[in-house]
């Protein structure tokens, strides 16, 4: 009976709406939906760089408890609404932004001072209001990473005095979901169809989002595929014994050395019974017993080296 394996389609587009996308993938072999579902859901959430404030510095505030003259807002809630704020960042690493306001306005993401490596998504982020002569002066971090990471983890280092910490959050996933249902693939009914649906903060598009947790997943397996190969041990632990001072060559018998019958017969007829009795015999000397020619000789200096010895020169 010939089999025929069934691969699944590529992903296809069901419907992209702003920052929401449903993809689905056919033809999934019996239970595999579920297997891919839930390894694409948690590379997505967990494996996916995005960008995140993660310190704040403000002009007059020593805390995030302490409160601004003026601002509408407590200080934790600016930090919560600038937690808010999507931004892209281009390159590695960090980047300081700033923001100087004065005067009665709404204050948005729109009035920061990028440099060219940072993008805003949503500029439009409501941040605070000021009233009458209140002046607002702020500079922030922005540093690129993966997932969720408290303060603690990112400020190994004691931060400066006026320097707030935060919690980041560098995923640009809002959600992400799926669903299995079963479809027909030939005579059989019991092959998987895998719905995905994925909502981003605006920095990726849902379609960038999967093809990069696809390709996140196949570079992981490629580099699973395979064994190790092991490395030869009996000479290695032999080496390291002697080195170590825990194998006396007196007490290694030419028998246990791994030599071949024909050499052990010899050896022990001219009366070299140990290793380092073996040690101390000439190639040309050994030459001359019946049995031992120039591989023979090789078979021997390999067997004395896993015992961290040679033959004596000549």
């Amino acid at each position: 009976m010939e089999y025929h394996v069934t691969l699944p389609s590529k992903p296809r587009i069901v419907s992209e709406e702003g920052l929401q996308g449903v993809y689905e993938i056919d033809s999934l072999y019996p239970g595999y939906g579920h297997t891919l579902g839930n390894s694409l859901r948690r590379i997505i959430l967990s494996s996916l760089p995005g960008a995140s404030v993660t310190q704040v510095k403000i002009e007059g505030v020593p805390h995030e408890f302490a409160t601004v003259e003026g601002m509408r807002e407590t200080v934790m809630e600016l930090l919560l609404n600038l937690k808010r704020v999507h931004f892209v960042l281009h390159g590695d690493e960090p980047q300081t932004i700033s923001l100087s306001v004065k005067g009665a306005r709404e204050v948005t993401a729109a009035d920061f001072n990028l440099p060219s490596q940072v993008e805003i998504k949503n500029p439009e982020q409501h941040l605070c209001d000021l009233s009458g002569k209140a002046t607002l002066e702020l500079e922030a971090t922005i540093e690129r990473g993966l997932g969720y990471v408290p303060r603690e983890a990112l400020t190994k280092d004691k931060v400066d005095i006026g320097t707030i910490a935060l919690d980041a959050t560098f995923t640009p996933i809002r959600r992400v979901n799926y669903e299995v249902e079963n479809m027909r693939v030939g005579d059989r009914t019991d092959f998987n169809r895998l719905r995905i649906l994925i909502e981003t903060n605006g920095t990726i598009a849902p379609r960038q989002a999967l093809e990069d947790s696809i390709e996140t997943m196949i570079h992981q397996l490629k580099a699973i595929i395979g064994f190790q190969e092991r490395e030869p041990v009996a000479s290695a632990d032999a080496s390291a014994k002697v080195s170590e001072g825990s194998i006396d060559s007196t007490k290694v018998k030419v028998a246990d050395m791994g030599l071949s019958t024909r050499i052990v017969t010899s050896l022990e007829k001219e009366g070299v019974k140990s290793a380092a009795g073996l040690a101390r015999k000439t190639a040309s000397a050994l030459k001359e017993l019946d049995g031992i020619g120039e591989k023979a000789i090789e078979e021997i200096s390999e067997a004395l080296a896993g015992y961290g010895l040679t033959l004596k020169g000549e």
